[in-house]
């Protein structure tokens, strides 16, 4: 059996199954609570916070206030894509981060990531957990974090990703948009130096989940 992989981590428990299942059936979920006020379903990132909350992916500034246009930062991009992939965060090497203390409830994600080179720190020895977030830059942990292809192009729909320089940043961004995770800001915009919102990051975090949480049979040999 050739299999192509979204998402290397469910290989082993799949290929234990037996050769007979054909496909599994999932339960219908059942609706999901609202511990939130200040998020309502006129909000466009409604359903992928209150399902990620109730996953416990993603966690609110409080118990009931979720601060959907509140600037992501670096330590709680690390969390929550720790979080969504299941990432031990109880073990791993200090990487000594001179601002990272390991009572920080970013730390254990932290590590996880950093061990796994999908982020790094900054050449003064920090790490910067509370830095806020550009656009661009959540299109690189995301496409490392979930083991996407890399798209070859360098030029996409967006006029203001055209522009930028760095030809791995353009790749990184078109990558988000084959797989579906990104749809930019407008219909040619993706607005790379704009602050990341908290909103923003989750349906990112939820589209990301549905687009790599299965694997496709090639062939059967």
């Amino acid at each position: 059996m050739k299999l192509t992989k979204k998402r290397s981590h469910y290989f082993a428990a799949m290929l234990a199954l037996p050769v007979t299942v054909a496909f599994v059936i999932n339960a219908p979920a059942t609706a999901a609570t609202n511990p939130y006020s200040d998020v309502t379903v006129k909000d466009g990132h409604y359903d992928a916070i209150i399902e990620l909350t109730e996953q416990g992916v993603v966690t609110g500034v409080t118990k009931t206030l979720f601060q959907s246009t509140k600037p992501a930062t670096r330590g709680e991009a690390a969390l929550f894509i720790a979080n969504a992939l299941g990432f031990d965060q109880t073990s791993g090497k200090n990487p000594n981060f001179k601002d990272l203390t390991t009572n920080s409830p970013y730390y254990g994600a932290v590590v996880a990531l950093y061990e796994r080179n999908i982020i790094g720190g900054y050449t003064d020895g920090t790490f910067r957990p509370n830095a806020i977030l550009k656009r661009s830059e959540i299109a690189k942990m995301l496409t490392l974090a979930f083991e996407l292809e890399v798209a070859n192009v360098t030029k996409t729909k967006f006029a203001d990703v055209n522009a930028i320089k760095d030809a791995n940043t353009k790749r990184y961004i078109q990558t988000l948009i084959d797989y579906g995770i990104t749809m930019g800001t407008t219909a040619t915009t993706f607005s790379p130096y704009a602050t990341l919102t908290r909103g923003q990051l989750t349906t990112f975090l939820h589209r990301a989940i549905t687009a790599t949480d299965d694997f496709t049979i090639i062939s059967v040999e």
